[in-house]
């Protein structure tokens, strides 16, 4: 279904309805203040393993990314951040990026990748951030990329749903998305270092 939602001022009804959505198991597509992102509870193993094979590549779980409501629960999901890297996320979120941290045991091993990280994002968005509020912990996280070879994300959520809708069980429409993706920096190094340019200004990292 396809699900109006405005992010000046989310509907309680309707984020009640994806929570209780995320809770029973369901993969949904929302909006993120870049791309729009395709998701479900982490701790639903079946679910995350719908988004994999939606995606048909394995590999696409090392892009799996946890979008939080604000940094207070990191410490549940990551092993302790040095205090420089942590002003640096407080500084620059809600926003654009995307941080690659070392995860703990905490993090479901199916989410894991070889090297134990751990993506971590805050957008800067009410919807989904009230979402996650009211979950109350993180949902799973990956781009809605497009089929086109010269799109690289679809921004129209009607088109998204056109895409999608057989295949997840709610998708939001909160206005058109960015086609700029967030920017990623590895903070799992001795110093952070930006692994993709996007959204996020990096001259402020």
């Amino acid at each position: 279904m396809l699900l109006k939602i405005y992010p000046e001022n989310p509907n309680q009804r309707a984020i009640d309805q994806v929570v209780k959505c995320l809770q029973d198991g369901g993969v949904v597509i929302y909006p993120t203040d870049t791309i729009y992102g395709i998701g479900c509870d982490i701790f639903k193993p079946k679910s995350i393993e719908r988004i994999t094979a939606l995606l048909g590549d394995k590999k696409k779980k090392n892009a799996l990314t946890f979008i939080s409501h604000d940094l207070s629960n990191l410490s549940d999901y990551t092993r302790p951040i040095p205090n420089h890297v942590f002003k640096i996320m407080k500084k620059v979120l809600p926003g654009p990026y995307t941080f690659i941290l070392n995860a703990n045991n905490n993090v479901p091993k199916l989410l894991q990748s070889n090297k134990k990280t751990v993506g971590i994002r805050v957008p800067d968005n009410n919807i989904v951030r009230e979402i996650v509020r009211q979950l109350g912990h993180p949902i799973l996280s990956t781009s809605v990329k497009d089929d086109d070879e010269v799109i690289e994300y679809t921004t129209d959520p009607e088109l998204i749903h056109e895409r999608y809708g057989d295949d997840v069980d709610i998708v939001i429409d909160g206005g058109f998305g960015d086609n700029i993706p967030s920017t990623v920096v590895d903070c799992t190094g001795d110093a952070p270092e930006v692994i993709r340019e996007g959204k996020g200004d990096t001259s402020v990292l």
